[in-house]
């Protein structure tokens, strides 16, 4: 249990979670109503499994590489606490890589381009000699295109290329920037609460660069022009389904975000912390929503 804990801990949950739940949404959304075949489940379960290994590689490299850092930010992760060495730590990143890039092969030519691109670029952002996450603007394009635009879209084109079905490039085009500012936002937001190693360290950060006020300004802008696309189609009755229901949803969700973002001391650390946990909740919420959509036969 000791084991499994420190492994948690390593894969960090939320991103878990988060990876969990696209994996499983997009599928719902390329297949719509019809009935899961059994070749649908293990292709959903190959393709989870290849994207929690490349979860792992990636936030696992980030801890490897932030050692000093996180013992002033999060001391309590595995590395920096001490329960995981770090030898451990390069060995479960490594096989990771290697059991994300195989399993992907298996998957098809879209699953496997879209982890070789997600691990290529989480490599470049914690490793020298780029270490674009010393970089505020590079670090932010790097999680959105990442975790925003690539996972989903090549999710998309991978079910596609199995199960048939589709998706109109309306949907495709709508998916990638909401996910793409939620992304931004995301890696603006997951900085605010760790300037103090951030500027030890000299790790250059929206909230480093800006003040925590600023940054959290301009994610509560970015991620409310996101919510606004959804609304915005719903109004025009863009999407086939029920539009009520994404205005309604999507309105709730950002009202939701602004009360948060007004309650929040920026005075508190810890407070911050479960903010951005908030964030997180947000970004299963959308996919909860996008899951109930797409079953109503919303999407296409």
């Amino acid at each position: 249990m000791r084991a499994l804990r420190v492994l948690v801990g390593f894969a960090r949950p939320h991103t878990v979670i988060a990876t969990t739940v696209q994996v499983v949404t997009i599928l719902l959304i390329v297949v719509e109503r019809r009935a899961f075949t059994l070749e649908a489940v293990a292709l959903m379960a190959l393709t989870l499994v290849a994207c929690l290994a490349l979860n792992l590689y990636v936030v696992g490299l980030n801890q490897l590489t932030d050692v000093p850092i996180d013992l002033v930010n999060k001391p309590w992760l595995p590395v920096a606490a001490g329960t995981l060495s770090p030898r451990a730590g390069r060995l479960l990143v490594l096989g990771a890589g290697a059991m994300a890039l195989g399993l992907a092969a298996l998957g098809g030519a879209y699953l496997l381009l879209t982890v070789t691109l997600i691990m290529l670029i989480g490599s470049a952002y914690s490793l020298p000699p780029t270490r674009l996450k010393r970089f505020p603007v590079a670090a932010a394009l790097s999680i959105a295109a990442a975790r925003g635009v690539i996972a989903n879209i090549g999710l998309a084109l991978h079910y596609q290329q199995h199960l048939g079905g589709g998706l109109p490039l309306l949907t495709l085009a709508v998916l990638g920037v909401f996910f793409f500012g939620f992304g931004l936002v995301i890696a603006i937001y997951k900085d605010l609460p760790d300037d103090a190693g951030d500027r030890m360290y000299q790790i250059e950060t929206f909230t480093t660069r800006l003040g925590v006020r600023q940054a959290l300004d301009i994610g509560r802008i970015v991620l409310t022009l996101c919510y606004a696309l959804p609304i915005g189609l719903a109004l025009l009755g863009l999407p086939q389904g029920d539009a009520l229901f994404l205005l309604v949803s999507h309105i709730l969700i950002m009202a939701a975000f602004w009360v948060a973002t007004i309650r929040l001391d920026l005075g508190q650390r810890q407070e911050i912390r479960g903010f951005y946990m908030f964030l997180w909740a947000l970004f299963y919420t959308e996919f909860g929503v996008l899951s109930i959509y797409a079953l109503s036969g919303g999407v296409a």
